[in-house]
C-alpha cells in the first residue's frame, strides 16, 4: 500500500489526534479526504473534522471499517471498553495508539493476534516540528512499519525506543512542551518587565528556543557546550545563568521528572 492511496482512522479525536493530522495536512502528507474520526461528541466532532475537509464517523466500528490504519487516540482509561466492540473490524488493520500507558503487551492482552504499535508522539507535531516515539517492540508487518515512519516522520522526528524506556522518553519529549512554554513565558515576563510589548516578548523568546532546539538536533552539540559559547569572559550571559544556578534551575527540572516517573 502506497501512501497516496491509504485510509487513516482517528479513533477519539482529542487535542492529540488533531495535533497529528493537523500536522500530517499541512505537510501534505495526506490528503483530507484520507481521514476519518470518530468521538463521543457528535457536534465537537463535526466542527473539528468537517473545516479541516475530513469525514466525521458515527463510532468506532465505522472508522475501523473504512480504515487501512487506524490511530487509537481515546483516553487510556477507555481503550478497552472502547475497542473490545470492534477486535473483528480490527483484525486485518494496522493499529497504532498514541495513548500513555499502553505499551505492546498490554495491547496484545487486549488485541491478541492485531496488527499493532504503541507510540507517543508530543503536541509540536502540530507544526510538523515534533517528536514521536515508536515502541521498537511491534507487531506491524515490515511493509507497514516503513509506512507508518514515513507517514510520521512529516511531523518531525521519529524516534524507535525501548519498550522499558517508552516512559521516560514519553515524559522528556511529551511533559517537555509544557516546560518550555513555561520558560518562554517566564522570558517574556521579564521582557515585558523591562519595556518590549508582550507579543513580541513571546515571539522573541519562542523563536529563541525554536532555533537553539533546532541548532542542537542537527550539530548534535553538547548543551554544555552551546552554553559555553554564548557566555563570554565578564559578559552579559554568564550574569544571567550564574543567577539560574543560584535559582536551582537544573535541580528544579530534574525534580519535575522525578515527580512524573515517580505518580
Amino acid at each position: 500500500m502506497e501512501r497516496k492511496d491509504m485510509k487513516l482512522g482517528f479513533i477519539g479525536f482529542g487535542n492529540m489526534a488533531q495535533a497529528v493530522a493537523e500536522g500530517l495536512l499541512r505537510s501534505k502528507a495526506l490528503e483530507p479526504e484520507q481521514i476519518c474520526a470518530c468521538a463521543k461528541d457528535w457536534d465537537k466532532l463535526c466542527a473539528a473534522t468537517q473545516p479541516r475537509g475530513m469525514r466525521p464517523g458515527r463510532d468506532a466500528r465505522e472508522v475501523a471499517e473504512a480504515a487501512d490504519v487506524v490511530i487509537v487516540a481515546v483516553k487510556p482509561h477507555l481503550i478497552e471498553e472502547v475497542l473490545s466492540p470492534v477486535r473483528g473490524q480490527l483484525a486485518d488493520k494496522a493499529v497504532v495508539s498514541v495513548a500513555a500507558g499502553w505499551p505492546f503487551e498490554r495491547y496484545e492482552a487486549l488485541l491478541p493476534g492485531t496488527r499493532h504499535l504503541s507510540t507517543m508522539p508530543n503536541t509540536p507535531v502540530r507544526v510538523c516540528a515534533g517528536v514521536f516515539l515508536l515502541e521498537e517492540k511491534h507487531s506491524l508487518t515490515p511493509e507497514e512499519y516503513v509506512l507508518v515512519q514515513e507517514l510520521f516522520g512529516h511531523l518531525g522526528l521519529v524516534q524507535p525506543v525501548e519498550s522499558r524506556l517508552l516512559g521516560i522518553a514519553g515524559t522528556l519529549s511529551g511533559c517537555g512542551p509544557a516546560f518550555v512554554s513555561m520558560f518562554i513565558e517566564a522570558l517574556g515576563d521579564a521582557g515585558v518587565k523591562h519595556g518590549l510589548p508582550r507579543a513580541m516578548a513571546y515571539r522573541l523568546a519562542g523563536q529563541m528556543v525554536a532555533g537553539t532546539g533546532r541548532m542542537q538536533v542537527e550539530t548534535g552539540a553538547h548543551p554544555g557546550a552551546m552554553k559555553d559559547a554564548v557566555c563570554s569572559p565578564g559578559g552579559t550571559t554568564i550574569v544571567g545563568v550564574a543567577e539560574l544556578e543560584r535559582g536551582g534551575m537544573r535541580a528544579a527540572v530534574i525534580n519535575a521528572v522525578d515527580a512524573i516517573q515517580n505518580k
